[in-house]
């Protein structure tokens, strides 16, 4: 194993280790509203590693190139670790307010401020890229579909859940932020 995919694996063990520990510390409260929702974590937790499984199984399985460079690897790499390192200072910069379950907290504001002045969910945007980042990395269109799709469709819907329990909680005000922002790629969607 050469240098390079000695920093994809660590990268990847990196990926695992800190989703494992987000799902295991970041848990809400006892006190705090949780939404109706029960089965979004789940989905997301069986959505990402079949991905993963699945993307990495079907690249050393088949041969679709995306292309014939090298930088692809490098590209890919560097998605996987903006998006590691990016979606961590996310989750830090709402402390106490982000939680793996939809939950909204007593003294809940919405934050507009950062990321968050261009997209509402920033944290799944960056996931999404070190999903695409594993893609390109593997360097095969079917993988790349693997690697990208099911984790945007569980976040997909995972956003619909969470809006939902937001307009719940702040009417208008969030109405009028979910107005001028998006989702999970600036200026596009």
């Amino acid at each position: 194993m050469n240098a390079f995919e000695t920093l994809f694996f660590i990268s990847m063990v990196a990926w695992f280790l800190t989703e494992i520990l987000y799902k295991n510390m970041l848990k809400s409260g006892k006190e705090d509203k949780k939404d109706k929702d029960k089965s979004t974590l789940n989905i997301l937790w069986m959505a990402i590693p079949f991905s993963i499984a699945a993307s990495v199984m079907t690249s050393s399985m088949t041969r679709f190139p995306i292309t014939d460079g090298i930088w692809i690897l490098y590209l890919g790499e560097a998605f996987i670790l903006i998006g590691i390192i990016f979606r961590f200072i996310i989750i830090r910069s709402l402390g106490k307010y982000f939680t793996v379950d939809v939950t909204i907290k007593e003294d809940h504001k919405i934050k507009k401020e950062g990321f968050y002045r261009y997209l509402r969910h920033p944290s799944y945007a960056f996931s999404l890229l070190t999903s695409l980042g594993l893609g390109l990395y593997l360097n095969n269109w079917i993988s790349l579909i693997f690697a990208f799709l099911p984790p945007f469709l569980a976040f997909t819907y995972r956003i619909k859940i969470e809006e939902r329990a937001l307009v719940e909680k702040f009417g208008e005000e969030y109405i009028q932020y979910r107005n001028s922002t998006k989702k999970l790629i600036p200026f596009i969607y």
